[in-house]
Order: structure tokens, then C-alpha cells, then sequence
């Protein structure tokens, strides 16, 4: 063991390594009988290609560069791509991310052939969840459709697309299957016998975690919806995802008694303190399938998901063995077979198969292959502090770790809090090499789950309701405080880190509390009034009004939480980091704050992305990232990381 100052261990995880090994396989699906998804590709300018599993175990790509599957729809997206075995052949469609037309393929038969039309209103078609109906000749989804340049001026609606082209050029030959009542739709489920859709609807200012309604219409001969009853939901009950059991029977996880739990026309099958459901931040989520036997595929826990098994007759659920700690909402189902998504703190995300007759778990797809010695991966800890009020707070902590490397006795190591997204996500605990490039250098990293965070039932999610940047700040303060108080940080060695609504809580954090010396702010909201005023996109455009309270009602809240209205309270060195193509959070939010610290001489350094949105998705702007990150971190607290270019901070 060499003894040497934290942040100053050499680290074979490089930023160029992070980077290369971000993001993850999503929207995974049968075509027939092989198993395919979306897989990144952060070195090809950050697009997401379709990637299928042959019979013999091979894995292909899909789809070359510059072909991108990924939807716009309500900017976060959604499920882009369905397919189907047609006369013995795959047939796929797919949103393509560059103009958002939907596009059919069949591989080895040429170029993907459009089958809606480009338009030239706003942010134009846009489309998720496609389901193929070969049988009707039409692919049905969602549709969300500019109705002015605006980016509140918008509708969504179910649609049925013709596959065989007619509608590439012509609007009009798309078919709308529903009216646009609603301001947000998910995508219908069809009942095995082909006669009942189901969807979800909500309305502004609800987020879909607040309150769904669960949408039921009949399909006549022809392929048109009747009118629409609701089956279950409302403004304080939230349906986070339905389908149909294989006896025609309504499936739907609802969050009534303050967990998302999963119901059979009306009935809970298994009535637990943990969540069969989440947020709805993509459209396409899944959390359950049923099997054509009965049975039902589930993701299920509590701060944590486990992949199971659900007898809907007994309410037994059986996990699936293996060492899975965290799966993904995303299943598909065929035969006897379940596909999902699942990672550990020692492996990244993977292709996971189960077979329900044997309980045989295993990986099918994009396998984690350890890139370094895993010796030199973060050993974390799950944690519960107590923060104000006696309220639990949930983080992982990752504490330095290195195979060949300590401190000096007499030293405590840095720590960096991190703020996740959302609000109302949460830190899954599963191996991430960002973290692992600080960790591996000497620097501590506390994950926090504060209150409003999703996982923990509806009460511990509305602990945020009307009290963004005070809940969120109040809590990471705690972790940092707690840390330093048991000797496992340094208490002048504290930073805070986030992204969108994180680096809210970050700069938030910096303007309102003494805790941390210095904070990176990534793709941030800063100023509420602004945000809340068309800054936005269309999904959020109202989630303030749960955050914060209505405007009209709290103007002074809006001013009184804003970092950028309290810019000359912040003092302590900053790295703001931005995308100039984010429509969600915009440049605009980062240039207003800054304008409100011109001659107040605090170190910062602001990056822009030429090309990059709302996360950051190209190797070499992850790259740039980590090492402006990990440079600010060196200079403030007094470290010596080896070959990190340094950050110029200018005042």
C-alpha cells in the first residue's frame, strides 16, 4: 500500500473511460423470438442505435450511424421503436431523433423508408410508443403535434399511422384515434381480444405522479375508439402504467394507499409498503407484464427494484435470483420468457433473461465486461440520516477506494454531494463509473435520496410538495453535516454536484447555506419566475405550481428561492455547465445568474456544449466534464490529481 493524500491516488479510470461506458440499454422487446433494444453510443456523437440478439447468442446492431432511436415526445421521450416478425422477416419501426419521423425497416432490405410526414409548425410530429397492428396495416402511438412555435403550443393525441406510407407526405392520412380533451396521453393497450384500449390521461398542473386517469374505449370493426370512460385514477391518484391480463382482465398499478401497487380490475393482487409503479418522466415505462399463463412480470422494492414474479391467485411474489441489485422500468415478455434490465454496485446495466418455468436468470445482452480491475470500483453503504423535524433521508456513500492506495491517518477525505435529477427520481445504488473516477482518486462521494424522491411511497415524495429549495437543500446539508460530525469527511472539504433540478439543489445550496466550499451546477434551473414563464418545456411548463405554489398566489416564494435572485449571497468557487441546445433548462437560466455576479469575484468557470440538450450524451463533452469537475475540486481543496488539465477560474 503507498501512502499518498487523498485526491491524489492515480486512477486507471480515466474521464475518457467514464464517458465511454455511459448510458445504458433501454426499451428492450421480442421480435419474434429474439430480443431487442436501445443501446447509446457515446462515441457516434451520442445517437442510440436498435440492437438485436440472434438465436445463436450474437448480438447486431440494428441500425448504422447516422440512424438514432430515440423520440422528443414531451423532450424526455419515450418508448421509440416496436417490431414484428412479418412473412418470416423482422419488421421494425422507430423514431428517428434527427427530424422525429417514424420510420419502417426491415434489416437487410435496404434504407429505413418514413412513414410520417416532417412538419414545419414548432417542434413538429412527434412520436412514442408505436405498436405494431399489421393485421389493420397501421402502427398506433402517440402523437404529440406543434400547433405554434410556442413551446406550450402543442396537443397530444392517439394516432394510427399507415404502414404502407401514405401518410410520409400527408397529415391527413394520418388517423387520429382519439380527441385531444387531455392535455397528455400514454400509449393505448389493446385487450388480447383486440375490442378495448386502455390508456393514461392527465391535465396540467399535474405531473403524472400526482394524478392519472386510467382511459377504457371500445374499438369497433373498424379501427375507431368509442367514447372513453375512466376506470380508475384522478387528481390525487396516480397510475403509473396498465395493460391487459391474457384473459382480458384490466391491469394497472395505482398509488391509492400510498404505494404503487399493482390491481386487477379494481382488486389489489399484492398489497405491500413498496412500489410496483414510478414516476412517468418517459412515456413506455414498464414496471409489469403479465404472461400468457397468468402470471405477471414485475419490478418491485422499496429504495431499491428487484425483478419478480407475481402469482395474481395468491400474491406471492417470487425474485428472480442473481446479482441484480437495481432493475430498470423496462420488461417484455414472450411465451415463458422476461426481459429486462438490471445492474449492481459492481456491474453497470445488462440485458437480463429469465425463464419463469425454470427461475434461471441471465444475461443476454450488453453484458458488463469490467473495463479495469473491479478492485478499484467504489464499495458503497446504504445510509439513513436523521434531517429537520426528525424526517429519514436516504444515500448511498461511496467512500474513497483504492486497491493500492491510503491516506495519511491524520487526513479525512474530501466528499462531494450529489443531487439528483427530477425532482422526483431517485439515485439508483448500481456501478457508475463517474463516480468511480472520483472515488478511485481519494474523493468521497454522498448520493442523496432527499425528500420528494420517488421509491419511498407518496408521503416521502410529497415531502417536496410547495417546498423545492428548502426540502432538497435542508436534506443534503444534512448528509454533508452528518458526515463531518462522525469523522468520515472533511467538514472544510465539502462540495455539492447536480444536474437539471439538481443543480437547482446545488446552486440553491451555495446561495443559502455555509456547508460546502465550492459546488458544480449542471444544465440548472436558477430563476423560478422565468422557468415558470415559457423558459420551459410543455411536461414542466406547470410542475412549479406543486414545487413552489402557484405563482399568482406566491410571487415572493418564486423570488426568495431563486439562486439567480440571490446571486451576491454565493461566495464559494462554482463550475456551470451547459448545453446550448437544452430546451428544458436553457442557456438563458445560466446567462441571467451570471449577469447578477459580474464584478462580485467569485471564481467560476462557465462551459457551454455546442450540440448537447438536456444531458449530456457525447463522449467528448462527458470527458470535459469530469475534468473541469475533478480540476475545480484539486484547486479549492488543495489536491494534486496527476494528469488532469487544469480549469481556468475566472472572477
Amino acid at each position: 500500500m503507498r501512502t499518498l493524500a487523498y485526491g491524489s491516488w492515480p486512477s486507471p479510470i480515466d474521464a475518457a473511460l467514464a464517458a465511454a461506458h455511459d448510458g445504458h440499454p433501454e426499451y428492450v422487446g421480442f421480435v419474434g423470438d429474439e430480443a431487442w433494444w436501445t443501446e447509446p453510443r457515446p462515441a457516434e456523437g451520442g445517437r442510440r442505435t436498435l440492437v438485436r440478439r440472434r438465436a445463436d447468442g450474437t448480438e447486431e446492431p440494428v441500425l448504422p450511424a447516422p440512424w438514432n432511436v430515440r423520440s422528443r415526445v414531451i423532450e424526455y421521450g419515450g418508448r421509440p421503436w416496436t417490431g414484428t416478425v412479418v412473412d418470416g422477416e423482422p419488421l421494425v419501426v422507430f423514431a428517428h431523433f434527427a427530424d422525429q419521423r417514424l420510420y419502417a425497416h426491415r434489416p437487410g432490405a435496404g434504407e429505413p423508408r418514413p412513414l410520417t410526414p416532417v412538419s414545419p409548425v414548432g417542434g413538429g410530429l412527434r412520436w412514442a410508443e408505436p405498436q405494431l397492428l399489421p393485421e389493420r396495416g397501421e402502427v398506433w402511438c402517440v402523437l404529440e403535434e406543434f400547433t405554434g412555435d410556442g413551446p406550450v403550443d402543442v396537443r397530444r393525441v392517439l394516432a394510427a399511422v399507415p404502414l404502407d406510407g401514405s401518410a410520409a407526405q400527408d397529415r391527413d392520412g394520418v388517423r387520429e384515434l382519439t380527441d385531444d380533451r387531455h392535455r397528455f396521453v400514454s400509449g393505448p393497450r389493446l385487450s388480447p381480444d383486440g375490442r378495448r384500449a386502455a390508456w393514461l390521461a392527465w391535465d396540467h398542473p399535474r405531473m403524472p405522479w400526482d394524478g392519472t386517469e386510467l382511459l377504457v374505449a371500445e374499438v369497433t370493426d373498424d379501427g375507431t375508439f368509442g367514447e372513453p370512460r375512466t376506470a380508475a385514477g384522478g387528481p390525487r391518484e396516480s397510475i403509473a402504467q396498465a395493460d391487459w391480463s391474457a384473459d382480458g382482465r384490466l391491469l394497472y398499478a395505482s398509488d391509492r394507499t400510498g404505494w404503487w401497487n399493482l390491481y386487477r380490475d379494481g382488486e389489489p393482487l399484492c398489497p405491500r409498503e413498496e412500489e410496483f409503479g414510478g414516476p412517468l418522466w418517459k412515456l413506455g415505462h414498464r414496471w409489469f407484464a403479465p404472461l400468457a399463463g397468468g402470471l405477471i412480470a414485475v419490478v418491485h422494492g422499496r429504495g431499491a427494484t428487484t425483478l419478480g414474479i407475481l402469482d395474481p391467485e395468491t400474491g406471492e411474489v417470487v425474485d428472480a435470483a442473481g446479482p441484480w441489485t437495481e432493475f430498470a422500468p423496462t420488461l417484455a415478455v414472450h411465451g415463458e420468457r422476461v426481459v429486462a434490465v438490471g445492474a449492481s454496485p459492481r456491474s453497470a446495466y445488462e440485458v437480463v433473461e429469465l425463464d419463469t418455468r425454470t427461475g434461471r436468470a441471465r444475461v443476454v445482452g450488453a453484458a458488463h465486461d469490467d473495463p479495469v480491475d473491479a478492485a478499484h470500483y467504489p464499495e458503497p453503504q446504504i445510509r439513513t440520516f436523521t434531517g429537520p423535524a426528525g424526517r429519514e433521508i436516504h444515500a448511498h456513500v461511496y467512500p474513497p477506494h483504492h486497491p493500492a492506495c491510503t491516506a495519511p491517518g491524520d487526513q479525512l477525505p474530501p466528499y462531494v454531494i450529489w443531487a439528483h435529477g427530477g425532482p422526483t427520481q431517485r439515485a439508483p445504488l448500481v456501478l457508475d463509473l463517474e463516480i468511480a473516477y472520483f472515488t478511485s482518486r481519494g474523493i468521497g462521494v454522498a448520493e442523496v435520496n432527499y425528500g420528494g424522491s420517488s421509491g419511498y411511497g407518496r408521503e416521502y415524495r410529497e415531502l417536496l410538495r410547495e417546498q423545492w429549495g428548502v426540502v432538497d437543500v435542508e436534506d443534503c446539508a444534512a448528509v454533508a453535516r452528518a458526515l463531518a460530525d462522525e469523522g468520515t469527511a472533511d467538514r472544510d472539504r465539502l462540495a455539492i454536484r447536480g444536474g437539471s433540478a439538481g443543480g437547482w439543489t446545488a446552486a440553491a445550496s451555495l446561495a443559502t447555506t455555509d456547508v460546502y466550499a465550492c459546488g458544480t451546477i449542471i444544465y440548472p434551473i436558477l430563476d423560478l419566475a422565468g422557468w415558470g414563464a415559457g423558459e420551459t418545456h410543455d411536461f414542466e411548463s406547470r410542475y412549479l405550481e406543486t414545487l413552489v405554489g402557484p405563482y399568482a398566489e406566491v410571487p415572493a416564494r418564486y423570488a426568495q428561492r431563486s439562486p439567480t435572485e440571490h446571486a451576491d449571497r454565493i461566495t464559494a468557487p462554482f463550475l456551470l455547465l451547459q448545453g446550448l441546445d437544452d430546451v428544458i433548462c436553457p442557456p438563458a437560466q445560466c446567462e441571467r445568474f451570471l449577469s447578477r455576479l459580474q464584478g462580485r469575484r467569485v471564481p467560476h468557470a462557465y462551459i457551454v456544449f455546442e450540440g448537447e440538450g438536456h444531458g449530456f450524451r457525447k463522449a467528448e463533452t462527458m470527458v470535459r466534464v469530469l475534468e473541469s469537475e475533478l480540476s475545480l475540486y484539486a484547486q479549492v481543496f488543495g489536491l494534486n490529481p496527476p494528469g488532469v488539465p487544469t480549469l481556468e477560474l475566472t472572477k
